[in-house]
């Protein structure tokens, strides 16, 4: 399906006032807690925080179905699982300031959730089974209902063990009532990497990546300078620019708006208009380095936030990053290349005015070169910049774990969802909160805060996800302004899953 929206289009959305009938509260349980004082999803001041945003007054309803389903990729057959019978979510919309009312209803044979990644929303609406809400059973309904804090680029997808390795995500775009862009069109484009069907599921990956590099199958082939296969392991995927080693699976595909490089999506437009892209990073494993060939971008906003703008020839973003860049229309078929970092596969889709010949697949650069940043790189527009302040509050989370025995951590600890709170990083309302990601591993890592963004030093990007190389130490901060119990964790899927988590955990 063709993301193409014009500049103010809602896809999928009934806008209605807040007169709209809400839909019935469902109180989540609150996690186990002992001795500390917590500030829980359940607690009143949650809600007290909710009612200060600001508002416009009118709701945005929608509703959801996680189900299986069938379609067919590259010419093969296959059952996966997605949100309304489709490998890329509809997009959802609304203007800064709406209230989202969506119902999903859950027809997998498991429970599930929604997250809404990168929102500073309220806690007991962030889709965290175990934290912030009791996942949402077989036959089950569940309403979120919160309003939409901040403009921007940011999306949703389940935050249940692998279920986003499958198709359960999608875009989610909040635009500005005063919008300082420029532009004609806007692109959404999801990328993912995949193999759900393909060769195999992400719960066999899982299995057999948890056994460690003592457990990988049998060689299967190379992949030229993108690493050797090993089962559903991938050995020797290096990038440069990411500190070594790119990534632990092997995937068949890469996707651009659900559809594999053998069917490319076309969006269509006028030569000269200027197109706003909105690029979001839905994979697993994968870093993507997105350019046009012999054409700059100009990057406007990172994870939803404006950035000083600045010229590129690509931009890389980790797994759960987003990034928004202008690019002027230019006559006949102009590629949009999304090269998997170290991987040397390649997903990509096409702007065209309808007129000259498609490029070929075969012809497309498989390199990108020039000027090339991430979002952890850029500079915060002064309007979104932290005021400055002496930290309150300092925690060290020291990046643990190896491919060893693929046991991941933060200071040393794999989380448990049965006991969120074991280990939790305690803070107060009202602190400035400074956080040293230090990257003791051999991985690069994307690390993500649920329900805040974070300043990347003194003048970098406001970001909610940030790519902490190996060995290296990033120092960002955030304001301690949205109670209540917030995940933290590395956005590569099997690292997560495997206990790069932790919690920021709101104390009275």
């Amino acid at each position: 399906m063709t993301h193409q929206l014009n500049r103010r289009s809602f896809l999928g959305l009934s806008v209605a006032t807040t007169a709209v009938a809400a839909l019935a509260a469902c109180t989540p349980t609150p996690p186990v807690t002992t001795g500390t004082a917590r500030i829980l999803p359940t607690d009143p001041l949650v809600t007290a925080y909710e009612t200060q945003r600001a508002s416009t007054g009118k709701t945005v309803s929608h509703a959801l179905t996680a189900r299986s389903f069938s379609t067919t990729l590259a010419g093969k057959n296959i059952t996966t699982w997605g949100y309304d019978g489709s490998l890329v979510a509809p997009t959802l919309r609304g203007m800064a300031g709406d209230q989202l009312n969506l119902t999903i209803a859950n027809q997998l044979p498991e429970s599930t959730s929604i997250h809404w990644h990168g929102l500073a929303l309220r806690n007991d609406a962030d889709g965290v089974p175990g934290l912030t809400q009791e996942g949402v059973g077989t036959g089950k309904d569940y309403p979120y209902d919160f309003k939409l804090p901040h403009p921007g680029t940011y999306w949703y997808h389940s935050h249940v063990e692998m279920q986003r390795e499958r198709a359960l995500y999608g875009a989610l775009v909040i635009d500005d009532p005063q919008e300082p862009l420029k532009y004609d069109k806007e692109w959404v484009i999801v990328l993912d990497d995949w193999l759900d069907g393909i060769t195999g599921t992400p719960d066999e990956v899982l299995k057999e990546l948890s056994e460690g590099m003592g457990g990988m199958g049998g060689m299967n082939h190379g992949r030229g300078d993108g690493g050797m296969v090993m089962g559903h392991m991938l050995m020797g995927a290096t990038s440069d620019f990411l500190g070594v080693d790119a990534g632990d699976v092997a995937y068949p595909f890469h996707l651009f708006n659900g559809r594999e490089p053998g069917n490319p999506e076309i969006f269509t437009a006028k030569k000269g208009e200027r197109i706003r892209l909105r690029i979001i990073n839905a994979a697993g494993d994968t870093a993507y380095r997105i350019g046009v060939p012999n054409q700059k971008l100009t990057v406007t906003h990172t994870d939803g936030f404006p950035v000083q703008h600045i010229e590129v020839d690509a931009v890389v973003l980790g797994m759960g990053e987003r990034i928004d860049a202008l690019l002027t229309v230019r006559d006949g078929h102009t590629p949009v290349v999304a090269l998997a970092e170290g991987k040397a596969q390649m997903a990509y889709g096409l702007l065209s005015t309808g007129t000259g010949t498609p490029p070929a697949r075969g012809s497309l650069p498989k390199t990108l070169t020039g000027k090339v940043v991430d979002g952890g790189q850029l500079t915060a527009d002064p309007a979104v910049s932290l005021a400055t302040k002496t930290p309150d509050r300092v925690h060290e989370l020291r990046l643990t774990g190896g491919m060893a025995n693929y046991d991941w951590g933060i200071n040393g600890h794999r989380f448990d969802m049965a006991k969120p709170f074991e280990n939790a990083f305690d803070i107060k309302a009202g602190e400035r909160v400074e956080m040293k990601f230090v990257n003791d591993t051999e991985m690069w890592h994307p690390m993500h805060i649920h329900g805040h963004t974070f300043q990347v030093g003194d003048t970098g990007a406001r970001k909610d996800t940030i790519i902490v190389r190996p060995k290296e130490t990033i120092i960002v901060r955030f304001d301690a302004d949205n109670p209540g119990q917030w995940l933290f964790h590395c956005h590569n899927a099997y690292h997560a899953e495997r206990g790069m988590m932790g919690v920021f955990s709101y104390v009275k």
